[in-house]
């Protein structure tokens, strides 16, 4: 069954749920977050894919490593404020050699109005280029869903870990 979710015209994030559909992602893993709500919502409109919500971040980490040994695709959507508290549980994807994807919606970087956000947003790429993984970087609508995919098949025929960046121009500067 297909989802029952209608994106609006033009929204990057379908072409990330598509490249999700291609690549036979079974679960994805989040920490509630604005930057990935509509995607999170048409996930969970779609019967083939069990979305689950976490307390924290690192929960993640061990739910999709016991999926790939269950033999399913997952993906972490996590905050970049979030990717500090993975940082233990990273070793255990290089250790075991786990193939890995996590989509990361950025904070601390274009029109941030929280100077909190800063430093982990500054800090998210270094921090994911240490713990071993590839990481790559989405600035434009258009790159959403080709990086993606690209970043799921590395991850899944290679055993990698591997980090997509949502930048915060994409996803937009939040206003409070």
């Amino acid at each position: 069954m297909r989802s029952v979710f209608e994106f609006a015209p033009g929204d990057w994030r379908a072409d990330i749920y598509a490249a999700f559909k291609r690549q036979r992602i079974a679960q994805v893993a989040y920490v509630p977050d604005a930057g990935h709500a509509t995607l999170i919502e048409a996930l969970h409109a779609d019967h083939e894919v069990k979305a689950t919500v976490l307390t924290t971040e690192e929960e993640g980490v061990a739910l999709l490593a016991g999926a790939d040994l269950g033999g399913e695709r997952g993906v972490l959507l996590m905050q970049s404020s979030g990717v500090g508290n993975c940082v233990n549980m990273f070793s255990l994807l290089r250790s075991c050699g786990f193939p890995f994807v996590t989509l990361v919606t950025m904070r601390g970087e274009w029109a941030e109005f929280n100077p909190w956000q800063i430093p982990m947003g500054q800090g998210t790429p270094q921090t994911f280029e240490h713990a071993g993984f590839l990481v790559y970087r989405v600035d434009q609508p258009a790159d959403a869903g080709v990086v993606t995919e690209a970043a799921i098949r590395i991850a899944y025929d290679a055993a990698q870990p591997v980090a997509v960046l949502l930048s915060q121009r994409l996803i937009g500067a939040k206003v409070f």
